[in-house]
């Protein structure tokens, strides 16, 4: 029979080298197969034997390190000072213990905490010498970490230059995160295209800052949350720390609790989690420091995390359901997608009843059943998710779900190509197809056809007056007025919008067209680098792939499109109709554009909606962005402008409200 000794042994090694498995599918592939939690307890498991049984301690324990490996394709480079991490808890109880522990740690001494939210995102250290930014690194293992300065110099909130004077050197360290928004977005997008989806936030950061092409990460949007700092630190205490970022000009959150006592510590907690889901980023947790750097200096660090500071983690909202039902959906390329059909439950702040199950591999993985109970929440509190199948309330009558051979909209076979997991319907008729393909064509962000949406296209089809995009241009007001639920003005409304369209610029066209992998950033690099649809036409996949943001799969995919016979047809009609093939986009693509070499952000209420002024100044030579920074040249501030404004005015930055907007555009 083993001793205590033996089988604490297996386990430590069982334990140790499952969790640098999770480590490397976490950290090198961005794919965790558990949760945070999940991880945590191993985590958990593995310190409490290695104290229990010091003769099993080890210096290469996982316990013993931090974070990733470096990834070979980036330099490595070293920290002025050791990157860690923050021992975390689930347990209130540990956080009053941790306050109390420090209270004894350093005994007639007030104690004061804060109190700020944990941002799910990628642990980032930037290092700025005399206020000039110099360096960007990973966390890599704490000592070295990869050299994605590239990478962050995409994110406009991060300043080449502080905005106030620095020492020599200075570490600044916090997360760069994928806003939720955008997370939903792409995720939409990866879906269209039979890609795989990313699992969260995080994920899809860390897959971000570990491409080697930082146009391709420019695409992604990321943004970052600044609150600590490594070789220096301005100020006596976090509180003064986080308001020289602030004044230097690199984001921090939006709130930091001042807290005296462990009650108030918790009270901090409780309220942040009432908040948390309302700022841009996903947040898993609070972190609590002790504020006055002299008092951390005194309190010290083991060899992975500091003392003076601790994570809690909140519980993941889940919700339990049965899954009534897995349906098919057809999206605009052909991809058919699974969905979940749920009974209706409420979690993250609304009832949710469908959720996405991406592809067949993915129910396969899961071991998921038409009939299960399953659990479900909110990847990135924004899209529903199946995280759990709960087999053990499995009663024999649950069905193993099938993909389809034939599409469920029109009927014709689908194929799968190989190395894909993506299943398409091929039929370019396909009824589902141009339900989509239609209703992304006249969508506000391609050529912003108001009236034309998801119910009127879906009338239109099932009437015969449109068999593709070409169609729309053919409707008349006779067809129209013959359909249920029209009228003279709705009609007049939308002939007006269709004739309108045709006067749109020429990258809304590109975009609207749906190639595959081409989104509206790659239509406005194209429309200003080739001026006309037929140049793009002509031009090879080389020559494509010579325009920012346009890589080889986005060149052949071009290619492919415009070589297909339908695609000519649409071309020609499209032409015939009138729209514009780039004749009315000089302004656009001229270098010389009156807002050239200028960088605006829009806030608060404007009398035209802001994708309207954005369009404006794209096409005198701007750019906008969305977040304010020492590159920003211009805020355009309507009604109710917020914390942009603010921001703005410390910066010293023109402000212009909407009338001087307007004189500057006619001047």
């Amino acid at each position: 029979m083993a001793t205590p000794l033996e089988e604490a042994k297996q386990r430590v090694v069982w334990l140790r080298r499952e969790i640098e498995r999770h480590n490397q599918l976490y950290y090198d592939h961005a794919t965790p197969e558990i949760s945070d939690q999940a991880y945590d307890q191993l985590d958990h498991e593995l310190i409490e034997l290695e104290r229990t049984f010091p003769d099993l301690a080890s210096t290469d324990s996982p316990t013993q390190r931090v974070g990733e490996k470096p990834l070979d394709q980036f330099q490595s480079v070293s920290h002025l000072t050791r990157m860690q991490s923050l021992d975390n808890t689930y347990s209130e109880g540990e956080v009053m213990e941790f306050v109390h522990r420090l209270e004894r740690l350093l005994p007639g001494q007030a104690l004061t905490f804060t109190v700020e939210p944990k941002v799910d995102g990628v642990a980032i250290s930037l290092l700025y010498e005399d206020g000039r930014l110099m360096r960007a690194a990973t966390r890599g293992d704490g000592t070295t970490g990869d050299d994605v300065t590239q990478n962050i110099r995409t994110i406009a909130q991060i300043p080449d230059q502080l905005a106030v004077a620095a020492p020599g050197q200075i570490e600044i360290r916090g997360e760069v995160y994928l806003p939720k928004s955008e997370f939903a977005r792409i995720n939409a997008e990866r879906d269209e295209e039979g890609l795989p989806v990313f699992a969260n936030p995080r994920n899809a950061a860390a897959g971000s800052l570990k491409q080697l092409d930082s146009r391709m990460v420019a695409q992604r949007k990321l943004a970052a949350v600044f609150y600590g700092a490594g070789a220096f630190a301005e100020g006596g205490s976090q509180r003064e720390f986080l308001e020289f970022l602030r004044s230097a000009g690199l984001p921090v959150g939006e709130r930091c609790w001042a807290a005296n006592s462990a009650d108030e510590v918790l009270a901090a907690i409780r309220e942040l989690d009432g908040i948390r889901h309302d700022f841009p980023y996903e947040t898993d947790g609070a972190v609590v420091k002790v504020d006055a750097f002299r008092q951390r200096d005194q309190l010290g660090s083991t060899s992975k995390a500091p003392r003076w500071a601790i994570a809690y983690k909140y519980q993941p909202e889940q919700a339990r359901t049965r899954l009534r039902d897995i349906t098919i959906q057809v999206g605009r390329t052909g991809v058919l997608t699974p969905v979940a059909e749920l009974e209706p439950v409420f979690v993250s702040g609304s009832t949710v009843s469908r959720a996405t199950l991406h592809n067949e591999e993915e129910i396969q993985r899961k071991d998921l059943r038409i009939g299960d109970w399953v659990m479900i929440e909110k990847a990135g509190e924004v899209i529903p998710a199946v995280v759990a199948v709960l087999t053990q309330e499995r009663t024999g009558e649950e069905r193993i779900f099938q993909m389809p051979g034939l599409c469920p909209s029109c009927g014709q076979a689908v194929s799968r190509e190989e190395g894909q997991v993506a299943v398409r319907c091929v039929n370019p008729a396909c009824a589902a197809q141009l339900q989509r393909r239609l209703e992304h064509f006249a969508h506000r962000g391609a050529m912003d056809i108001e009236g034309l949406g998801e119910s009127m296209v879906a009338q239109l089809i099932a009437a015969k007056l449109v068999t593709d995009v070409p169609d729309i241009y053919q409707l008349t007001r006779e067809g129209l007025l013959a359909l249920e639920r029209t009228g003279e003005k709705s009609v007049t409304n939308l002939l007006a919008a269709i004739e309108a369209s045709k006067k749109q610029p020429l990258w809304r066209l590109i975009f609207g067209l749906g190639i595959l992998h081409v989104g509206a950033t790659a239509a406005r690099k194209l429309a200003a680098k080739f001026h006309q649809l037929d140049a793009i036409a002509q031009a090879t996949e080389e020559e494509l792939k010579a325009t920012d943001d346009v890589g080889e799969v986005m060149a052949r995919s071009i290619r492919q499109w415009l070589e297909t016979p339908v695609t000519r047809e649409w071309i020609a009609r499209l032409r015939e109709a009138g729209l514009n093939f780039g004749q009315l986009d000089e302004m656009l693509t001229n270098a010389d554009g009156p807002l050239r070499e200028t960088t605006w952000v829009l806030t608060g209420t404007l009398s035209i909606s802001r994708d309207e002024a954005a369009e404006m100044i794209r096409q005198r030579g701007g750019t906008v962005t969305g977040s304010v920074s020492k590159k920003t040249t211009y805020v355009l501030a309507g009604e109710e402008a917020g914390s942009k404004l603010e921001k703005a005015e410390k910066l010293g930055i023109k402000i212009l409200d909407e009338a001087a907007f307007r004189k500057m555009l006619e001047s």
